[in-house]
């Protein structure tokens, strides 16, 4: 399934400054975190609630966040 990452790359970018800061703190690399914001790998579980605490995102807000799909 394909999902639209745009509203997470904000709060990243808000919260992080940067990718790359957002995927030390989330404990992946690089590479990994760009090809789950592309689509190319799925988000786990403990991804996304580690995710939701780094960028104080309300679990109630989550599925604004990961998983709103392209149409």
């Amino acid at each position: 399934m394909n999902w639209r990452y745009d509203k997470l790359r904000g709060k990243i970018k808000e919260v992080c400054g940067t990718q790359d800061a957002f995927a030390e703190k989330l404990g992946i690399g690089r590479v990994s975190l760009s090809q789950r914001l592309n689509n190319q790998l799925e988000f786990s579980q403990d991804e996304i609630f580690k995710s939701c605490e780094i960028l104080k995102i309300d679990f109630s807000e989550m599925q604004a966040y990961f998983f709103t799909q392209k149409v």
